[in-house]
C-alpha cells in the first residue's frame, strides 16, 4: 500500500515479551488524543488450544495488517501501533527458521516514523500468551537487529512506571518536534 502524503505519523511500540508494549501504546494514544492499533496475535491465540504453525504466522500478520488499516481510515494525525508485522518476522525467524515473502516484502512497504523499543528492565509478568521468560535478552537483541536492519529510527524506553510512561511520551515528542 501507498501513503499519501498527509499520512499519519506513525509509532510502533516493539520489543520483547512482557515489557509494557500495551500499556505504553494505550499511554501515548491517550496523550497524543489518538487511537492505539492492539495486538492482533493476542486475539488469535487467546482461544487457540494447540500450538501455533507458521500459518496461524501468516494468518496473524494479515490480521494485524487489517486492524492497522481500519485505524488508518479514522484518518488520525497520529497513530500508535501495539506492535507491528515485524513480530511476525522475528516469530517465524525463531520458531520456524524462515519467514514467508508476503510478510518480509510487507515489512519494506509498512514505513513507522519512530519505533519504541521496550527494555527489558521490567519483571517478568506471567500471561499464558507468553512463551519465553528467559529469552527476553536474546529478543531484545534480535529487536535491535531487525530495527537497525531496516534504518530505523528507534528509541529504547526504560524505566518503571509513571518514569516509563513518560521516558516513552518525551521520546515522541523530541521526534515530533524536531
Amino acid at each position: 500500500m501507498q501513503y499519501p502524503e498527509s499520512r499519519p505519523f506513525k509509532i510502533a511500540v516493539v520489543g520483547p515479551e512482557s515489557t509494557g508494549k500495551s500499556t505504553m501504546a494505550n499511554y501515548l494514544a491517550a496523550q497524543l488524543d489518538s487511537f492505539a492499533v492492539p495486538e492482533y496475535a493476542r486475539y488469535y491465540c487467546q482461544h487457540l488450544n494447540r500450538e501455533y504453525s507458521l500459518q496461524d504466522e501468516v494468518n496473524m500478520f494479515y490480521g494485524q495488517v487489517a486492524l492497522e488499516e481500519a485505524f488508518l481510515i479514522r484518518n488520525p494525525q497520529v497513530l500508535v501501533c501495539d506492535t507491528t508485522i515485524l513480530t511476525v518476522k522475528i516469530w517465524c525467524d525463531h520458531l520456524f527458521q524462515h519467514t514467508p515473502a508476503e510478510v518480509t516484502d510487507e515489512i519494506q512497504r509498512r514505513p513507522y516514523d519512530l519505533y519504541l523499543l521496550m527494555d527489558i528492565d521490567l519483571p517478568w509478568e506471567d500471561d499464558p500468551l507468553r512463551d519465553f521468560p528467559n529469552e527476553r535478552a536474546h529478543f531484545m537483541n534480535i529487536w535491535k537487529q531487525e530495527l537497525n536492519s531496516l534504518h530505523a529510527r528507534y528509541e529504547i524506553i526504560s524505566g518503571t512506571g509513571e518514569q516509563r510512561l513518560e521516558n516513552g511520551l518525551q521520546a515522541v515528542q523530541k521526534i515530533m518536534q524536531g
